[in-house]
């Protein structure tokens, strides 16, 4: 009777399982498998335990902690929800969401100070280009929201304006909540952390796959910084 009891209990533990997998999302199922590895060795190991078997049960139980703990710190950088990257020259604030590659912006001075850029029409956008054109930095940050928001825009300004010269951009040297502002992170991340804030961005970004070549300098200026930072505090 208690292997029955035993063999119905799988079965609809099995049956449960498949359901599941059936109606849940990739993510959720990849986050349950790594919740389920230290929750059977901790299992195991407290059935050891209270078995007598102290000195097999107790590293199992302290070693599937640990396996939860580190599960539950990868967990939480990779959610991540509503992470944003922030970068800021003299005459604008740009903002990247990560999760949707979203840029959206908020003018620091001049005509418009106080204005979101999404909130702008295509004329009152070239005009703001005009007024910072003197701001190699709020020129290039303007520029790769324009290629996202209005494609064409470059046409456009060539043919009303004729050939534009771009202002050099000097960055300066950049400070440490700068750094974290920039890849999105709290102060003290991890390196693990750093570096998957990096790759993530450079995705979003990068020149080869039609992003700025401003935001991937200053994105790879930020990983170096903190990097180095952790090197030098190490």
């Amino acid at each position: 009777m208690t292997a029955l009891i035993v063999l119905v209990g799988l079965l609809g533990f099995g049956a449960l399982g498949v359901w599941y997998f059936l109606v849940s999302s990739p993510a959720q199922i990849a986050s349950t498998l790594r919740m389920f590895g230290p929750s059977a060795i901790g299992l195991l190991g407290l059935l050891l335990t209270i078995t007598g078997r102290v000195g097999l049960g107790a590293p199992l139980i302290v070693f599937a902690f640990a396996m939860f703990a580190r599960a539950r710190r990868a967990a939480s950088v990779r959610a991540a929800p509503g992470q944003r990257s922030t970068v800021r020259s003299a005459m604008l604030e740009m903002i990247l969401d990560h999760d949707t590659g979203e840029m959206d912006g908020m003018v620091l001075g001049g005509t418009f100070e106080g204005r979101q850029l999404q909130s702008m029409s295509e004329e009152e956008l070239m005009q703001l280009a005009q007024e910072v054109r003197d701001d190699g930095e709020s020129v290039q940050l303007l520029e790769a929201y324009l290629d996202r928001r209005m494609p064409g825009w470059r046409d456009d300004a060539d043919t009303d304006g004729g050939p534009r010269e771009r202002p050099a951009a000097n960055s300066g040297a950049m400070t440490e909540q700068e750094a974290y502002q920039i890849l999105g992170l709290e102060p003290g991340a991890s390196l693990a952390e750093i570096r998957k804030a990096h790759r993530s961005l450079m995705q979003r970004v990068h020149p080869d796959l039609g992003g700025s070549s401003f935001l991937a300098q200053r994105i790879n200026e930020a990983k170096d910084f903190l990097l180095r930072l952790h090197n030098e505090r190490s």
